[in-house]
Parts: C-alpha cells; sequence; structure tokens
C-alpha cells in the first residue's frame, strides 16, 4: 500500500502570547494533493497556526514539519505560497502593471536586480493564464477589482511553482459571484496542477462547495476530517465550536443576497 505523503505536519503544537494559551495540543496532517479549508471564529487561533507553518512563529510545545522536514530546519520556501488577506488592499495609485507584479514572485529565483529571461517572461504569463488574467497583463494593478487584485496575487505566489498555496482569508471584501468563480479556480488549481491548498476562511457555507477536507480551530482542534464528514455533522460541530447554536444555510449557488434573522449564527460570510 502506497505511504501517504504529507506536505504538513503538526504534532502536539500549543502556542501561548503574553500567557494567554492561543492554540492548545493541535495535531494535524495535511496530506499531499488535498484542499482544506481551515474554519473558525475570530480570535480562534487560525493567523497563528499559519504563521507558525511559515516558520514566523516557533510553537511553546510540539513542532511543526514541512515536506517532511522540522520547520526550524526547512529551507526550501520556495516550494510554498503565501496570499494574505491584506493582498487585495493595495493603493490604487501604485504603479505596477499586472505583469510587474507577478513577476516579483520570481525575484527570490533571480534576484532582485536581474532582467527577467525569456524563460521568466514565459513563466509569468503562464502563472497569469493560469488565474484568468491575460487579459489585463498590462493593466495597472490599482485599477483592478479586489477579487482580480485578489488573483493577481495568487499568481505572484504560482510563479515559482510552489507544491502548497496557503491563503488568509483572501475574499474578504470580494463580491459574492467573484468570490464563486475564485473558488472553482482554486478548485481548479488543485485538481488540475495538484497543488495542496490551505484556505482559511470564515465563509463555512460556500467553502464546503469546493473543499476537500475541513478543520474547524477554535484554540483546539474540534474537527479535521473529509468534507462528507463534516458535513452530516456540522451543525453540532460548529456548536461546539462557537459555544452556542449554529444554523447552516443551504450554500445558494447563484449567488442572490437572502437576508435572514439573527437568532443564531448562520455560518455563511463572516461570523461574529
Amino acid at each position: 500500500m502506497k505511504e501517504t505523503n504529507f506536505v504538513v505536519e503538526v504534532e502536539g503544537v500549543s502556542f501561548a502570547y503574553r500567557q494567554q494559551t492561543v492554540l492548545e495540543d493541535i495535531h494535524m496532517r495535511i496530506p499531499a494533493g488535498s484542499f482544506l479549508g481551515l474554519c473558525g471564529p475570530n480570535g480562534s487561533g487560525k493567523s497563528t497556526l499559519i504563521k507558525l507553518l511559515l516558520g514566523l512563529n516557533r510553537p511553546v510545545d510540539g513542532q511543526v514539519k514541512l515536506f517532511g522536514t522540522s520547520v526550524k530546519s526547512f529551507k526550501n520556501w520556495s516550494k510554498i505560497g503565501f496570499v494574505s488577506q491584506k493582498a487585495n488592499s493595495f493603493n490604487s495609485g501604485f504603479p505596477a502593471t499586472v505583469f510587474e507584479v507577478v513577476s516579483m514572485g520570481l525575484y527570490g529565483k533571480v534576484g532582485l536586480f536581474r532582467f527577467l529571461t525569456k524563460k521568466h517572461k514565459e513563466k509569468v504569463k503562464e502563472a497569469i493564464k493560469q488565474v484568468d488574467m491575460q487579459d489585463f497583463m498590462y493593466a495597472n494593478i490599482g485599477e483592478l477589482s479586489g477579487g482580480q487584485q485578489q488573483r493577481v496575487f495568487i499568481a505572484r505566489a504560482l510563479v515559482s511553482d510552489p507544491e502548497l498555496l496557503i491563503l488568509d482569508e483572501p475574499t474578504v471584501g470580494v463580491d459574492a459571484k467573484s468570490v464563486s468563480n475564485f473558488y472553482t479556480m482554486l478548485r481548479d488549481l488543485n485538481t488540475n496542477k495538484g497543488i495542496t491548498l490551505i484556505l482559511v476562511t470564515h465563509d463555512i457555507g460556500a467553502m464546503t462547495d469546493y473543499v476537500t477536507d475541513v478543520a474547524c480551530l477554535n484554540k483546539c482542534l474540534h474537527f479535521h476530517g473529509n468534507k462528507s464528514d463534516f458535513e452530516e455533522n456540522q451543525e453540532e460541530m460548529l456548536s461546539a465550536m462557537y459555544g452556542h447554536d449554529v444554523s447552516m444555510i443551504e450554500h445558494n449557488h447563484d449567488h442572490h443576497h437572502h437576508d435572514h434573522h439573527h437568532d443564531h449564527d448562520h455560518v455563511r460570510g463572516e461570523v461574529r
């Protein structure tokens, strides 16, 4: 039987900030080729976990491994692409084209002041095509919508051929129709390119249409498993995680907006 290849292994990880426990005894293994949706309320430790995966913070207990190597000694960072929530709050006057922004993703490989070779330029164009932004290649980044800008930042992450792509709340401020197209694009990167994805999101209802696996975090890991297991038990799971009743709204594929009464948390969009 083929041994499972894990891109990320989190082994008994805890983290505290100013004596306050943020993450407690997290065990999580993410297989190569999966698309994980990581959800949880504000302050649940999602961003802290991402910082631990990226080696920006060190756990108090336990260890994180990337591609089988402890994050402490991991060197091959070009295997990992990261797109932050802040990526799309771009200064509208910033004088850079889509092509230039995406080519910034190669600087680690080619050096900041070296001219891009023909081969590098082809890579940049290919990454832009992967996110379906080829019609905007020479447009100014500041003139694009939030959803379009976010695609450009994904292209910038893709240009160095990462095997793992981590996206932290990438759809904040992006309209519903664009969100649906955006998730479809991510699923295609996962299925067609075989890139392992970790998507940090509040948008649990929409996410489950696209991901292969779900993790629910609120200081502890309340659930980590495949999408169908999550969907079978999601209301109890989310109620346990949020600490009160949660009602799931059936995800609405045509993305018309509905108003809902707020007796419970409706776990779609941002949960407060």
